[in-house]
């Protein structure tokens, strides 16, 4: 992207500059304002002769002051060690070799953050510099990266601690005073500890599947899937694990189209909104499956699955936070990462997911899934 000089002069012979004072658009193939970090440019003589929008509002300070001036002055940025950041790169001077700086936090007046990179550009390899190009970006969505990982870390370091400390607590007992305890005494441990490194693998694979879902490598291998019979396998668990068998209802709709998706993560969404119904809710738990339209552009029809209980249901203020990180419907234990991981499953799926307010009263999930049936099954 080349800059012309024309902008600056713009105010001294009679034309107005733009908002960024940027000049005729033209001149640079796209209008800087239209870009979504800041850029500054400054010309041979270290004048800035570019300021765009973005840069304007990161720095507060308004286009038209900062055209004309040194660049130095329009964009005094220091180190975070409080130096002066031009006069410590120098440029205009120093190796004749240099094409660049890299991306680096530095501080504008007042102490605000702000990454910085620029470029020299050069008429000749290790020629003068014709052009400083500065890039500026706000901070504020790195910071709110690193806080997410850092809740992540925490939440993770707290899990784990409990099942870990549990599992080498009954293990140096029994491996101490393995003769002192009776058969049961000893089955009762090692249940525990089976339970716990269950927990443990669990809480593992919750953080495989959101560093997928974050990077965008979430695998979806699709085979058919009955949805029905997914869903009543997972009724019939809970029912020999204790739950009354009336309190699920499954409704199915039919004809179903044929559903091509992932069986074991499709068993992952269904298992972790059962959960919630049956931990969260209370009453009636009742999943009907019907067919819908499909939320994929291109195809007629999808499969719909939806989740309701008779629970007090979710606050409408906390509706738009169900599916982020860490959301946790009420203090009785789990990470709060499940939902965040049915959102990406779903999504990965081609799929779509709401949440809202059952007819009884409670909470109310459903996805949506198209049939992504095979081109060679159309």
């Amino acid at each position: 992207m080349s800059v012309g000089t024309s902008s600056a002069p713009g105010a001294r012979d009679g034309r107005r500059p733009s908002v960024s004072g940027a000049g005729d658009p033209a001149e640079f193939g796209i209008d800087p304002d239209e870009l979504p970090d800041g850029l500054v440019v400054a010309d041979e003589h270290g004048n800035v002769i570019c300021f765009n929008a973005a840069a304007a509002r990161i720095t507060d300070v308004p286009a038209a002051d900062a055209l004309g001036q040194r660049l130095e002055k329009a964009l005094p940025l220091e180190d975070l060690e409080g130096r002066r950041w031009w006069p410590l790169t120098d440029p205009y001077g120093g190796l004749a070799i240099r094409a660049r700086q890299p991306e680096r936090n530095l501080l504008l007046p007042g102490g605000r953050e702000v990454l910085v990179s620029a470029r020299y550009v050069r008429t000749e390899p290790t020629g003068p510099v014709s052009r400083v190009v500065v890039s500026l970006r706000d901070t504020e969505a790195r910071r709110r990266t690193e806080r997410s990982h850092a809740e992540l870390i925490a939440t993770v370091a707290h899990e784990l601690r409990s099942p870990l400390t549990s599992v080498k607590g009954f293990t140096a007992t029994l491996l101490a005073k393995w003769e002192r305890f009776t058969d049961d005494q000893k089955r009762l441990m090692l249940e525990t500890v089976d339970a716990d490194a269950d927990r443990v693998t669990r809480l593992i694979a919750e953080l495989l599947d959101i560093s997928r879902i974050d990077s965008g490598r979430l695998e979806v291998r699709r085979q058919p899937v009955d949805i029905g019979a997914a869903v009543g396998r997972h009724i019939q668990a809970y029912v020999a694990a204790g739950q009354p068998a009336d309190r699920f209802l499954l409704r199915l709709e039919q004809p179903l189209p044929a559903l091509w998706a992932d069986p074991d993560k499709i068993d992952q969404v269904l298992s972790n909104l059962l959960e919630n119904a049956v931990r969260h809710g209370e009453g009636t738990v009742t999943i009907d499956v019907t067919p819908s339209a499909s939320p994929r552009e291109g195809e007629d029809t999808g499969t719909s699955v939806t989740v309701s209980d008779e629970g007090p249901g979710i606050p409408e203020e906390s509706m738009n936070r169900v599916f982020t990180r860490f959301w946790r419907g009420s203090k009785r234990g789990g990470t709060g990462l499940g939902l965040y991981i049915v959102k990406g499953i779903v999504e990965a799926h081609g799929g779509t997911i709401t949440v809202g307010r059952a007819p009884q009263g409670g909470a109310e999930f459903r996805f949506t899934l198209p049939v992504s049936a095979p081109a060679y099954l159309a």
